[in-house]
């Protein structure tokens, strides 16, 4: 994939995730708007593309629907910030932003989880009232674990079924 089909991928990946294609979305005038949008950023010079991707790489790394959402949901978020600080006076800026900013109404605030997942890194588990408290949360942190991981759960066992001859 080149530099260039970056955005169109990523885009693309948001609608089909979120169940908007087909439905009020021109995806061929998306197309068109994302190539104006290239033009504007000059997204074909050779440097974009050292360094590989920005997004899509991580959307590798995102299997489940659920995780892809919250992902997706702060790709959306940057994709807003950065159409905010550019010329909306042009109506393909402009088509790109509404199509996203509706999109993103109909996410999940991944934002918040994002958050949280970034707190956790900071935590000081070096920290002995850190590691008091985590000592006591222990067990709930395990049976959270345990109703919510398939791998964990046991096997309901089905009845033997006997044969009425």
């Amino acid at each position: 994939m080149t530099c260039q089909t970056y955005s169109l991928f990523v885009l693309s990946v948001i609608i089909i995730y979120f169940g908007r294609f087909g439905n009020s979305l021109n995806l061929a005038q998306l197309e068109d708007d994302i190539d104006k949008l290239k033009a504007d950023f000059n997204a074909s010079l050779s440097e974009v593309a050292d360094g590989g991707s920005i997004f899509t790489g991580k959307l590798t790394n995102w299997t489940e629907r659920n995780e892809k959402r919250i992902i997706l949901s702060q790709i959306v978020s940057m994709y807003l910030e950065m159409l905010e600080k550019t010329d909306t006076s042009k109506k393909h800026v402009r088509h790109i932003f509404e199509e996203l900013h509706t999109l993103k109404s109909s996410l999940p605030d991944g934002l918040n989880k994002m958050k949280d997942l970034i707190d956790l890194t900071k935590i000081q588990m070096s920290d002995l009232t850190i590691q008091r408290k985590a000592v006591n949360e222990l067990f709930g942190v395990l049976q959270k674990l345990v109703e919510t991981s398939p791998s964990f759960k046991r096997k309901r066992s089905q009845p033997q079924r006997r044969c009425k001859c």
